[in-house]
């Protein structure tokens, strides 16, 4: 795990960069799995986003500075243009690069993430709305000592499968909180997050000429399959979009294996193979 412009990073394998962006609440290990099926032919690094896993909290956490902080990141380790893959609040994220430093990317995949208003989706709402009482930390907290209450959160809505709720806690929330004010800065990741940024980027996205895949796991309760469409019907670059069947937000994470040989087909009919 090594450091960068104030993020901790995943830096495996060699080949093309590919950059991998987690959301809100998880790491870089949330794409453990697909770097493991992909280190052998490609360069992947999977930096944790401000207030997540290692990296450095930040005064600034709306969508377009967590944009810059990760360009600064890549100017950083010169990468140079990288394959982007994102989930969830990393979707925002990337959608914000691709416009802000399109040079940035050689092609760009979007799994369920945050879409236009759906900045954040009802489903999450109730989350946001503790946080911005002040009360989110604090219940997190108490989920560090009951694994068991994860279920019973936003969590349990993002995984098909909880197996190991201490496993989850450890790897995601606890990386967080042990930080000196990481619970209050979560806090305001979550209150920072908002529709309008995510609005005002519609008319760039309508001349985003770069190669775009979309793959969406149908059974989000927060990111519904319409907001995949709509990225096809936005983004000219978007190739096409893949549906995984019953795949909830986490499905990279709980389905790699499924995710993995589209995108090694989308990145060789753009000439961004191995």
């Amino acid at each position: 795990m090594g450091k960068a412009a104030g993020l901790t990073y995943v830096d495996e394998g060699e080949g093309p960069v590919t950059l991998f962006l987690h959301g809100v609440g998880t790491s870089s290990h949330l794409w453990r799995h697909v770097i493991a099926e992909l280190r052998g032919e490609r360069r992947c690094v999977a930096p944790d986003l401000p207030v997540h896993g290692g990296s450095d909290l930040r005064e600034d956490l709306s969508l377009p500075a967590l944009a810059d902080a990760i360009e600064e990141f890549c100017a950083e380790l010169k990468l140079g243009r990288v394959d982007l893959v994102a989930n969830d609040t990393g979707g925002a994220v990337a959608q914000h690069l691709a416009v802000r430093h399109p040079a940035r990317l050689r092609t760009l995949t979007l799994t369920n993430c945050d879409v236009h208003d759906d900045t954040p989706p009802p489903a999450f709402r109730p989350t946001v709305e503790l946080a911005e009482r002040g009360e989110l930390a604090e219940l997190v907290g108490a989920v560090l000592g009951r694994p068991e209450l994860l279920s019973a959160t936003a969590y349990g809505q993002s995984y098909e499968h909880i197996d190991d709720p201490a496993a989850v806690v450890e790897a995601y929330l606890r990386p967080i909180l042990a930080k000196p004010g990481g619970g209050k800065a979560f806090e305001r990741l979550l209150t920072s997050i908002d529709a309008k940024d995510m609005i005002a980027i519609e008319p760039q996205l309508t001349l985003l000429a770069v190669p775009a895949l979309v793959v969406w796991g149908t059974g989000d309760v927060f990111f519904e399959t319409r907001w995949a469409r709509w990225l096809r019907d936005t983004i000219p670059g978007v190739r096409k979009v893949v549906e995984i069947e019953g795949g909830r937000l986490f499905f990279p994470e709980e389905r790699a294996a499924e995710l993995v040989p589209h995108l090694r087909a989308f990145w060789e009919s753009e000439g961004s193979g191995a």
